[in-house]
C-alpha cells in the first residue's frame, strides 16, 4: 500500500473507508525530532498532530481540545511529579549504576518537568537500590526552575539529605497499619511522631515537605481501606506542615468510583489545591482514576517514565502510571503541563535500555515499535 500504515484488515475492505474531501485532509508539517518508527507512517504523523504531541498549534485543530477542560470541569494546568528515579527504580533487583541514575535525572530535567523525585535517604539494608543517594543528589545538574525532592523516613535520614544538598523532602506514611509496619517498621502513630520531628526540622530550615499516604484505595494485607482512615492520616500530615499530600493507590486496585469516594471524604478536611494522586496501573485503571481526580479539582499527578516501579511491600503491584501515557491523555484534553512528550520518551528509552527492560508505556511501545 505504498508504505503507509493501516489497521489490520483495513486494506481488505476498502469500501468501508469513507472518502474525505481534499479540504478536510490536514496538511502534515515537518515532524522534527520524531522517533524513526513514527516517521515512516503517515497515519501516525496525523495522530501525533491531532493529539498535540509536538506542542505546536494547528489552526482550528486545538479549539475543541481547549474547550474540553471547561466542559469537564478540568484544571487548565496539571503539574506532573516525576517519581521514576526514586519510586520507579527502587524495586529493580539489579543495582543501577550511579552514573546511569544521574544521566537519567539530567535527561528528565530537560523535558520541562518541574518536579523530579531523585532518591530516598533510607537505610541501604531496606532499599539497596537507594544506597548511593548522596552521590546521586550531589552528582545531578540542577536545572533552573526544577525541584528535586528526596524521601526522608526519619530525622537521621533528613539530616543526611540536608548534608547532601536536599532543598525539598518528602515523608511517606500509609492509611494501613499492616502496610506501615511492613514498609517502615512501625505503627501509624509511631510513624506520625517521626514525621512530626522531620517536618518540624524542615520548617525551621525553610525546606518544603511533602507527605505521602500509601494504600489510599486498598492494602495488600488488609484489603479495603475506608476513606475515613485515609482522611485521618492525610489530615495529620497536612496539619504538621506538609504543603502537599499525595494519595497513593499503591496496589493499583482502585477504580474511578473508589477514587471519587475517597477524595470526597479527604477534601472535607484538605483543599484540592493541597492534594495529589499517585496511581499504580495494576488493573489498568490508573488513567481513568486520574481523570476522575482531575474532574474533582486535583491538578497534581505523580507518574513514572516508562511506567517504572512497583512496591517491595505490595506483592503483585505493577508500576506507576507511565508519564508518557499520562502526557498523551492530558495533551489530548488540551491541558497544559509544560512537558515535552518526545523528550520524556527519549529519557524513558534511555533508562529501559540501561536496565534491560521493555517500557510499560503504551505510547512509547507504539512509537518505538518497528
Amino acid at each position: 500500500m505504498g508504505g503507509a500504515c493501516f489497521p489490520a484488515g483495513l486494506a481488505q475492505f476498502p469500501s468501508r473507508v469513507p472518502a474525505l474531501h481534499p479540504s478536510r485532509i490536514p496538511s502534515i508539517p515537518t515532524m522534527g525530532n520524531v522517533p524513526s518508527a513514527v516517521k515512516h507512517c503517515l497515519s501516525y504523523q496525523q495522530l501525533l498532530r491531532e493529539h498535540l504531541w509536538t506542542g505546536d498549534s494547528v489552526t482550528g485543530a486545538l479549539d475543541p481540545a481547549q474547550e474540553t477542560y471547561q466542559l469537564l470541569g478540568l484544571p487548565e494546568y496539571v503539574k506532573i511529579v516525576e517519581v521514576g528515579p526514586r519510586d520507579g527504580l527502587q524495586n529493580e533487583k539489579v543495582i543501577v549504576p550511579t552514573d546511569i541514575k544521574i544521566e537519567f535525572i539530567n535527561q528528565l530535567s530537560q523535558t520541562g518537568l518541574s518536579v523530579i523525585e531523585v532518591t530516598s535517604f533510607v537505610s541501604s539494608r531496606w532499599v539497596p537500590q537507594m544506597a548511593d543517594h548522596t552521590e546521586v543528589l550531589r552528582g545531578i545538574y540542577r536545572y533552573p526552575g526544577v525541584r528535586y525532592p528526596v524521601l526522608t523516613p526519619n530525622l537521621q535520614g533528613f539530616h543526611r539529605a540536608v548534608a547532601a544538598g536536599a532543598t525539598e523532602i518528602s515523608v511517606f506514611g500509609a492509611a494501613s497499619e499492616s502496610f506501615t509496619k511492613k514498609n517502615i517498621n512501625c505503627s501509624i502513630e509511631e510513624s506520625m511522631e517521626k514525621f512530626e520531628e522531620v517536618v518540624k526540622s524542615s520548617r525551621q530550615m525553610n525546606i518544603p515537605a511533602r507527605g505521602y499516604v500509601s494504600c489510599a484505595l486498598g492494602c495488600p494485607y488488609e484489603g479495603n481501606i475506608t476513606p475515613q482512615k485515609v482522611t485521618e492520616v492525610s489530615k495529620r500530615l497536612y496539619g504538621m506542615g506538609c504543603y502537599e499530600i499525595s494519595l497513593g493507590d499503591t496496589t493499583g486496585v482502585g477504580t474511578p468510583g473508589s477514587m471519587k469516594r475517597m477524595l470526597e471524604n479527604v477534601m472535607k478536611e484538605i483543599p484540592p489545591s493541597a492534594l495529589a494522586v499517585h496511581c499504580h496501573d495494576t488493573y489498568g485503571q490508573a488513567l481513568a482514576n486520574i481523570l476522575m481526580a482531575l474532574q474533582m479539582g486535583i491538578n497534581v499527578v505523580d507518574s513514572a517514565v516508562s511506567g517504572l516501579g512497583g512496591c517491595p511491600y505490595a506483592k503483585g503491584a505493577s508500576g506507576n502510571v507511565a508519564t508518557e501515557d499520562l502526557l498523551y491523555m492530558l495533551n489530548g484534553l488540551g491541558l497544559n503541563t509544560g512537558v515535552d512528550l518526545y523528550k520524556v520518551m527519549e529519557a524513558g528509552d534511555f533508562i529501559c535500555k540501561a536496565v534491560n527492560k521493555t517500557t510499560n508505556s503504551k505510547v512509547a511501545q507504539t512509537s518505538f515499535s518497528a
